[in-house]
Order: C-alpha cells, then structure tokens, then sequence
C-alpha cells in the first residue's frame, strides 16, 4: 500500500499501473485502502490493470477480463469480457459463476 500511494502522489496521467495479486496477505482494510488508491489513480488519468483473485477487490473493477476455462494448460483462452454484471451473466466464467454466489 505504501508503494501505491507514493505512486498516486507523484502520478500525472496517462500512466499504465499493472499490479499482480496486489491483495495477496492484505487485512480487507487494507483491501479498501488500496482499492481507494486506485481509484485515486484512475480519477487522475491513469489505467491501472490487476491481475487479482480476491472477489471483493475483482467487483470493484470497470472491465473485467476473465481467462480460462481452467488452469495451465486448461486456461489462457478468453472466456468472458465486460463489467462486473456482464461477467456474473456469463455462465461458461467460473469467475461469473462466483461472483453470483457470492452475490
């Protein structure tokens, strides 16, 4: 978090942020915080692209790209693209599947 916010500090725009698993040992207030920071950094003119598993933070995105069907060599085809709602419609995306469930 605390490399994320000196980001947003010095930031301009027009700046592509990709983050990997950013979530990956957060507290979920930390989780907010840094979902808040994004936001910050989106609002200033930036793209920010997560590679993310946490389902709170993966419905708080505009555009979700959802990869698989599977993992290995069962993955890496694109099986649904869109926002939040689009991808919980999709029934062939085990992630719109979850976020359904989770609901």
């Amino acid at each position: 978090i605390k490399l994320s916010r000196e980001l947003s500090k010095r930031t301009r725009g027009a700046t592509l942020y990709l983050f990997d698993e950013p979530t990956t040992g957060l507290h979920p207030q930390e989780i907010y915080k840094l979902v808040s920071i994004i936001y910050d950094l989106v609002s200033k003119g930036n793209t920010v692209i997560a590679i993310e598993h946490n389902i709170d933070f993966v419905r708080c995105a505009d555009h979700l790209i959802d990869l698989g069907p599977g993992a290995g060599d069962e993955g890496g085809r694109l099986v649904a693209s869109g926002s939040v709602a689009d991808i919980a419609s999709c029934r062939q995306s085990l992630t719109g599947r979850f976020l359904r469930y989770t609901g």
